[in-house]
């Protein structure tokens, strides 16, 4: 019996998720990501596949955030057409998630090329385009958690709710041949455990290998009761300052968190005193997809005939004409846009035309990675560069912990505590301090096996 796995993306980085699975006689892509993180990192999306794409039998997707999908529409231009299994909810995002991506290679190949024509440089052309993306998406297979699915001949699928996103999944593998059988559980993306709408994470008891995130391996997180109260000071604190909240949210997943909270705690931040703009057209399209799946998570998101959140004072803005006059406000303004990590998106205009004025906050409320704006940002940058001009940094920056998608230490050292048989642990999708700092503390605690994952190595399950 032949059952292995090869790292090869998110080792030693959170972005990028890659992992090679080969039985006796197939081979399986689990998790076909995006690299994030600055040109440079953002090269090596270009990089070969590490297997021929004609070896590929199929592939799987945890969850459908773009660093662990966004190469699917690049593996299926180089002519991939097999099956990509995913939980129906993440099929529903991914439809809306990667034709955006797509349409940001476009721009961001057409931006390039302006540069090079004025230098007489060669054209460049996008990683893949949206309509690469929109074909892909035929291949996409949708399954319930707990449903059996045959990937391929003795190689078996369940997904069990990961608590991180709508869709989420651990995912558990099984192979049987020779009437021996093993498993490897894959933890995707870990919620936390205060979680504002997503259920606690599925424990699962037995695996024979454990592949786990480790992106908040060297920290605890802040309390939510501590979170809600550091939001509260920052809603009073910008209403003394008469000047505009800007929120670079992730698109899917900490959107739908910070409507939920708003609404729920609209008078204890008094947020009859903003206007609150959703300034993402991506993101009012996944919140309709959180509508449609309200089934999978236990917050009271929307009203009962509604897909719009319980918020009096809530705008869409879709076109580009109305998030341009969002730009005319200079006071009263909560403005929640795209992207995350401000590495892209419209919240680099509200940036532009707030960054500079000190009466204005900026609430990161999500991991930022090495390279993106959003990082330098956190890291005290006194300047920063937009659209060709500089512009220094006075706007009070508020960097909120507590609202993670992700697990801290504790949680992860929780969820592996449930393998009842300690099997041995692969770490990933994690910085390297994380990862040490994890690993240091599952060993001393639980006198556990672990690794931490390196790039081309290959395990025997």
């Amino acid at each position: 019996m032949s059952f292995q796995l090869q790292f090869f993306g998110a080792t030693g980085e959170v972005t990028g998720s890659l992992y090679v699975l080969r039985t006796d006689s197939h081979t399986v892509l689990l998790e076909c990501g995006l690299i994030q993180g600055g040109a440079d990192n953002e090269k090596r999306n270009s990089d070969p596949f590490p297997v021929s794409v004609g070896e590929i039998d199929a592939v799987i997707l945890s969850h459908a955030h773009i660093d662990h999908s966004g190469r699917v529409p690049l593996l299926a231009k180089q002519g991939y057409d097999g099956p990509v299994y995913v939980q129906n909810a993440t099929k529903a995002l991914c439809e809306i998630m990667l034709p955006d991506s797509g349409y940001l290679n476009e721009k961001d190949a057409e931006w390039e090329n302006r540069k090079r024509r004025r230098k007489g440089q060669a054209l460049i052309k996008p990683l893949y385009t949206r309509e690469d993306a929109e074909n892909c998406l035929t291949l996409f297979k949708g399954a319930a958690y707990g449903d059996e699915v045959t990937v391929v001949p003795g190689l078996t699928l369940r997904f069990f709710d990961a608590g991180h996103i709508l869709g989420a999944a651990i995912v558990e593998l099984t192979y049987t041949s020779d009437s021996t059988s093993r498993t490897l559980v894959f933890s995707g993306d870990i919620g936390f455990r205060d979680a504002p709408v997503m259920n606690p994470p599925a424990v699962l008891p037995q695996a024979d290998a454990v592949l786990m995130e480790s992106t908040y391996g060297d920290r605890l997180h802040r309390s939510f009761d501590d979170t809600m109260d550091e939001l509260t000071g920052v809603f009073e604190t910008a209403s003394a300052g008469q000047g505009n909240i800007l929120i670079p949210a992730f698109t899917v997943g900490r959107t739908q968190d910070l409507l939920y909270l708003m609404a729920e705690n609209y008078n204890r931040w008094h947020l009859d005193r903003w206007q609150i703009y959703l300034d993402s057209p991506m993101a009012i399209e996944a919140t309709a997809v959180y509508s449609r799946f309200r089934h999978l998570y236990g917050a009271k998101l929307f009203g009962p005939d509604s897909n719009l959140p319980e918020l009096p004072n809530y705008h869409q803005t879709l076109s580009p004409e109305e998030s341009m006059r969002i730009n005319e406000i200079e006071s009263g303004a909560i403005i929640i846009a795209g992207s995350g990590m401000c590495s892209g998106g419209r919240i680099l205009h509200h940036l532009k035309n707030n960054v500079w004025r000190p009466e204005c906050h900026l609430v990161i409320v999500g991991f930022q990675a090495y390279g993106t704006l959003g990082r330098r940002l956190v890291d005290g940058a006194e300047t920063i560069k937009l659209y060709g001009e500089e512009y220094r940094v006075r706007i009070q920056l508020h960097t909120i912990g507590g609202l993670s998608a992700h697990a801290d230490q504790a949680d992860l050292i929780t969820w592996y505590e449930a393998f009842r048989n300690r099997p041995p642990l692969y770490l990933v999708h994690g910085e390297p301090d994380a990862q040490s700092a994890l690993a240091k503390k599952v060993r001393k605690d639980l006198r556990a096996p672990v690794f931490i994952a390196e790039r081309g190595q290959t395990i025997r399950i």
